[in-house]
């Protein structure tokens, strides 16, 4: 009778696992060596970039990740949403290779009906009346629409803001808000006599820029210093033979300039107006009529999250002084928009969508006004604890 037959089976099957899984394993790391090596000894212009790489991921459910960080640290798996289960290969693989996602009819419906990309969007926080079908909308008619000249009636409107009321401080801070415009000839109906088509508001002169000239006036009327910026980028877009669509590009250069020459600079604003109709962007206020406003947050930023918590700040701060003026803060991000809007430039940049096509100047400069006056408490209150915290 053989009694080694039976410990020299198990210690066989014993051995054999481990033999294949450290040659699995072996042959892994062989793998992504060659894969790297690949990856960084390839020419640049094939080289994955940062911003290909976010957007595959982007595709991919996030508790995917959590679950992947669980497996090495149990810490994570008390974040796994309770009740949820990993999501399946089949379903991310899917995702990764046709940007679809089975559990999301928009991520279909958004490439085959015209406008329903709008519904990538995020409403971060939905003001009064605000839903998907009435975002803000970039209309973007061909170059050729918008630098055609056209008549304008510029009347200002009397001084009755509230910024105008005030009296000038005695001192205003040095130059830290840059108000600049990416699609600075949008203009409004109410400034052109002999259009009535919302897609063909734009004008050289008569457009968003007074708003934010206007903007400017009532923050260095409460102690703000700020910069407006009037590139005509436009202009530039024609003479570089650029699409409407490579505006951001353009006004990035202004920016970055602007950053360069002006060390004070911490907060940066692109004013645009909407094309939704005059019913979407005016409120009435203590028996006047604003222009309503928009906070847009680019959701394609590495750092996003830190506009975004600004943004909300300022909602709050708006709601409590101007209840129904702000439309929303949204998060633009997907196929079809610029998703970064060079905010990855400052962690204190927003678009501010002030007013609509179909605001007139008094509306539009009373939002100015407001808006002014909501960033100031914010800014002042900023201040004060960075003071506190330096004394600390």
């Amino acid at each position: 009778m053989n009694f080694n037959k039976k410990p020299d089976s198990k210690r066989k099957r014993l051995f054999v696992p481990f033999y294949k899984k450290g040659g699995l394993y072996v042959l892994c790391i062989l793998l992504l060596f060659v894969l790297i090596g690949a990856l960084t000894s390839i020419a640049p212009a094939y080289q994955f970039s940062s911003k290909t790489l976010s957007e595959w991921t982007s595709k991919v459910e996030s508790t995917t990740f959590l679950y992947l960080l669980g497996m090495e640290n149990r810490a994570f798996q008390e974040a796994f949403p309770e009740g949820q289960s990993f999501p399946k290969l089949s379903n991310t693989l899917f995702q990764l290779t046709t940007s679809i996602k089975p559990n999301d009819v928009r991520s279909l419906l958004g490439r085959e009906l015209p406008g329903f990309s709008a519904f990538n969007n995020k409403i971060v926080v939905a003001g009064e009346g605000t839903n998907y079908t009435n975002l803000p909308i970039e209309s973007s008619p061909p170059l050729k629409q918008i630098l055609k000249d056209r008549e304008a009636e510029v009347k200002e409107p009397e001084q009755e803001g509230k910024g105008d009321k005030k009296k000038k401080p005695a001192k205003v801070e040095e130059n830290v808000v840059f108000l600049y415009n990416t699609h600075n000839r949008e203009s409004f109906l109410p400034l052109l006599p002999k259009v009535d088509d919302p897609d063909l508001a734009y004008h050289d002169e008569a457009n968003i820029t007074k708003v934010s000239d206007r903007l400017a006036q009532s923050l260095e009327d409460n102690g703000i210093g700020a910069i407006v910026d009037h590139t005509d980028i436009t202009k530039i877009l024609q003479q570089k033979g650029m699409k409407s669509y490579q505006s951001y590009d353009v006004s990035r250069n202004v920016v970055e300039e602007a950053f360069a020459s002006h060390e004070k600079l911490n907060y940066v604003f692109d004013i645009h107006r909407d094309s939704q109709p005059r019913e979407v962007t005016t409120t009435t206020i203590g028996g006047e009529k604003y222009a309503r406003i928009a906070i847009v947050v680019g959701g394609e930023n590495a750092d996003f999250q830190k506009n975004l918590a600004f943004a909300q700040k300022l909602n709050s701060l708006m709601e409590e002084k101007y209840p129904g003026l702000n439309r929303a803060v949204i998060v633009k991000e997907g196929p079809g928009v610029d998703g970064v809007y060079n905010q990855d430039l400052s962690k204190k940049s927003l678009i501010f969508e002030i007013g609509g096509v179909g605001n007139n100047l008094e509306e539009l400069y009373r939002s100015a006004d407001a808006l002014a006056e909501v960033f100031s408490d914010f800014y002042y209150d900023a201040e004060k604890v960075s003071t506190k915290e330096k004394e600390d």
